[in-house]
């Protein structure tokens, strides 16, 4: 009797080929070639075997794998020209974004994209300097490729023998005045570029050293586990309607908008579900807004959640000055804010969870020097494109390490100005908000170190918000954020000095939080990688080693990379980009510094309205909590004001900006010349960071608008 497979071997047999269609596998053709795990060739169905001795050998095996190579390399090379083909799609479309900027003509020198009280003498200062810059740039590259042409080769030994005296019959014109270039260079532009190179190689060295020291503390606060503690939480079992003063006191919630018709839904809901009893919480809705129709809305938006219950009042200033600070001001003078003990600020796009309340305010009890507990931020469109990407890094370095190690390590940090509580006796004691800078969180957050108060940084508790997705946005956020420090500083200096904190508390804030975090940050990156960089490869005699080009800064872009993980991918643009916006904060720090048009200009961050709709449906749907008393007025009390004549919408354009598009002609000059002194690590780095300037000179980062 024949064995039950011996019908395997007839040499006759040929098998019975399958062919199976599938759309978009997500398994290779490895994956789905072999029968058995022993099958070494990854042999198909149809391969043949034979018997030799007591096993089963394989037929042909050879032949049918360099078959299914054959298939899988005709599958690379169609996956990539698949790639060459989406590649010059993209060049395409990348050439027709910059057709229709140049088109349009649209500039960051727009009266739509400018302070209206600014000069534009004052505001094409610093674009004047640059430009002028770059036509000499480029009138010495042609200088010293006309020279190199002639043999007249840049080496040292070869600079040398150009400065020797000569006559000039044997010279001539263009070689003489060469040579006096050449000593004009060694003798009176070298020595000042180099000094002006090693200050500034030094401020990097110890802002990197800083940054190094915050990562080390990062470092220590998560091997030991070290976290703020309150001395006694809130149980989430406890009936919220019978808590007590110890453990829910009265508590202020301030939403301060203006013109945010994107978001302003999703924050009055997400704020009206707190946890927290209905008669210990009150929410002021403050809108700043200039658009009758957008007050409407916010109204009505109010109004719908008062008769779900919720303990929420709106308000609207007749006189709408000092921005931010002026809006928080006038509430804080209401009334009814004496019978509130904690007051928390949440902007317009901000979203917290329910339980915020419950995780941020027993840090206070039993702890009367405490004046502020911040949350951390994260952001629901963090991916949207490169632009948000790039800012989660920046954002993540700063919440992670640098807010996180200030606030355990010395008790005080900059407020964020949201997400944020305060203890109302710390903000009157401190002397309330005040209108003088920009930066009004920065400004009540020093004011009230000086008085002793004490600041908790929450790294686990995170309240959602957005992130500028247009580079016009996120450029007028930084010009406000960096110029606003320098405004403080210049008032704040002799409070400091005269204040009775320890020296070690005024040398961190003078040396440490302005000097070095706000001022020489934005000084040293600006005019080291911008300015100075270029220079020297004009004037090759002064020079920046590789190490200070390349090796340190890709250093502190690990570190600050560390926070984010997952955007590793983005290291190098992340590095290309920080250098790109050091011209915005560089030109904003000078504003903030001296005084100039721009340092007051105050431009409401747009939003997008990103958060989650099915979050904000499922806070509209929940069954309103019952209201067991209010210590708000009613509607009535506020003084209604006429509705103001409806301005007319502004149209988003993507424009060209002229500053950073000066630079990026300005640094690939730059490169140019560096490849006839064959400076390999510089040439790259000039390319590269040439090519990110023009990226966003042209408005090619960030929000697209057809």
């Amino acid at each position: 009797m024949a064995p039950p497979f011996a019908w395997w071997d007839k040499e006759d047999h040929r098998g019975t080929p399958v062919i199976v269609k599938m759309e978009n596998p997500n398994w290779s053709i490895a994956d789905i070639s072999s029968l058995d795990d022993d099958d070494e060739y990854g042999v198909g169905a149809a391969d043949e075997f034979t018997s030799t001795g007591g096993g089963a050998r394989k037929k042909g095996a050879r032949g049918r794998n360099a078959k299914q190579i054959t298939w899988v390399l005709l599958l690379k090379a169609h996956r990539a020209a698949g790639c060459l083909t989406y590649l010059a799609s993209a060049v395409f479309g990348l050439a027709s974004a910059v057709r229709r900027r140049v088109v349009s003509r649209r500039t960051d020198s727009d009266a739509a994209s400018s302070p209206q009280e600014e000069s534009p003498v004052l505001r094409s200062r610093f674009y004047s300097c640059i430009k002028a810059f770059l036509w000499l740039s480029v009138f010495m590259l042609g200088f010293e490729v006309a020279a190199y042409l002639k043999g007249w080769h840049l080496n040292a030994a070869e600079m040398q023998r150009l400065v020797l005296p000569s006559s000039f019959g044997v010279r001539g014109l263009l070689e003489s005045l060469y040579s006096e270039w050449v000593h004009f260079r060694v003798e009176y532009l070298a020595p000042p570029l180099q000094f002006l190179a090693n200050a500034c190689v030094i401020l990097f060295l110890i802002q990197s050293a800083d940054r190094l020291i915050l990562c080390l503390g990062c470092f220590w606060i998560r091997l030991k586990g070290i976290k703020p503690i309150p001395k006694s939480a809130i149980s989430e079992s406890k009936d919220l309607e019978s808590g007590s003063e110890d453990y829910y006191p009265m508590v202020l919630v301030q939403i301060p908008m203006c013109n945010e018709k994107e978001v302003y839904q999703q924050s009055i809901a997400a704020v009206c579900d707190l946890d927290w009893p209905r008669s210990k919480i009150l929410v002021q809705v403050l809108d700043d807004s200039d658009d009758p129709s957008t007050q409407t809305l916010i109204k009505e938006e109010v109004e719908k959640w008062q008769q779900n219950g919720a303990n929420i009042l709106y308000r609207h200033r007749v006189i709408r000055d000092g921005y931010k600070a002026g809006n928080l001001k006038s509430a804080m003078n209401c009334s009814y804010v004496k019978d509130y003990e904690f007051v928390t600020i949440f902007d317009a796009d901000f979203q917290p969870m329910p339980d915020f309340l419950k995780r941020t305010v027993p840090h206070f009890k039993d702890n009367e020097e405490i004046g502020l507990v911040q949350a951390r931020w994260s952001f629901v469109n963090k991916d949207e494109n490169l632009l948000t990407r790039l800012q989660n890094i920046n954002l993540c370095f700063h919440f992670e390490v640098e807010q996180q190690v200030n606030g355990l390590f010395i008790n005080f940090f900059g407020f964020n100005g949201t997400a944020g509580v305060w203890r109302i006796k710390a903000l009157e004691n401190a002397g309330g908000w005040l209108e003088r800078t920009t930066v009004e969180d920065m400004d009540i957050a020093v004011r009230a170190h000086l008085k002793g108060w004490k600041f908790i940084y929450l790294n686990d508790v995170e309240c959602q918000c957005e992130l500028p997705e247009s580079y016009e946005a996120y450029r007028k956020q930084q010009h406000r954020w960096h110029s606003g420090p320098m405004q403080l500083f210049r008032l704040c200096l002799p409070a400091i000095i005269k204040s009775k904190i320890g020296f070690w508390k005024k040398s961190n804030l003078i040396f440490l939080f302005f000097l070095l975090r706000k001022l020489i940050l934005p000084f040293y990156s600006f005019t080291l990688f911008c300015v100075i960089l270029p220079l020297t490869m004009f004037v090759p005699e002064a020079e920046l080693p590789a190490w200070v080009v390349c090796y340190i800064p890709a250093t502190m872009s690990l570190l600050s990379i560390l926070p984010a993980p997952k955007s590793f991918p983005f290291i190098v643009p992340y590095l290309l980009f920080e250098n790109t916006m050091s011209v915005t904060k560089f030109n904003a720090m000078i504003s903030g510094l001296f005084q100039l048009g721009s340092a007051y200009e105050w431009v409401v961050t747009k939003k997008s309205g990103r958060s989650s709709e099915g979050d904000l449906i499922s806070l509209v749907k929940k069954d309103p909590k019952p209201q067991r008393g209010s210590s708000a007025p009613n509607l009535e009390t506020i003084a209604k004001e006429e509705p103001r004549p409806k301005k007319e919408s502004k149209k988003k354009y993507n424009r060209i900006y002229r500053k950073e598009l000066a630079l990026a002609l300005l640094l690939l000059t730059a490169a140019a010349r560096s490849l006839l002194s064959a400076q390999g690590i510089h040439f790259y780095f000039l390319l590269f960071q040439g090519m990110s300037f023009l990226l966003v000179g042209l408005d090619l980062i960030g929000e697209q608008i057809d």
